[in-house]
């Protein structure tokens, strides 16, 4: 092989690889946890518009609040979209907590207590089933 054809293709290859293995090695995002389950509550990252549209959740209640923290119990089944802000929800006899924010569509089932701290001012629907 020629000298000049061999760091031509020193010049193509190694650079290529060096992006594959970049790649295949980079942490991967959470994109596969789109929809999850924590202490019996589904969260969904971002649904689709098809899927808000489904469910009617431009026509349901709107709730906004501002920072604060209460105690809450659902007397029935209540699924959310948060358009915006961030909680910080501990459920009843657990010193751990998970967030929810801005973009998640959240199902909390019938009967849990929890404590709903608003970290960052809140606008949201929301949906009882009986």
């Amino acid at each position: 092989m020629k000298p000049s054809v061999l760091r031509l293709s020193l010049l193509v290859f190694v650079p290529l690889l060096l992006s594959l293995f970049y790649v295949a090695l980079m942490p991967k995002k959470e994109t596969s946890m789109k929809t999850y389950e924590v202490f019996g509550v589904k969260i969904e990252k971002n649904p689709s518009q098809s899927k808000l549209t489904d469910l009617g959740v431009s026509t349901w209640p709107m709730w906004e609040g501002g920072p604060t923290k209460i105690p809450w119990s659902f007397k029935e089944e209540e699924t959310m979209y948060l358009l915006e802000g961030k909680v910080r929800v501990t459920v009843e006899g657990s010193v751990e907590s998970f967030e929810i924010g801005g973009g998640d569509l959240v199902v909390f089932p019938k009967g849990m207590n929890i404590t709903w701290e608003v970290i960052e001012a809140v606008k949201k629907h929301y949906s009882l089933k009986k």
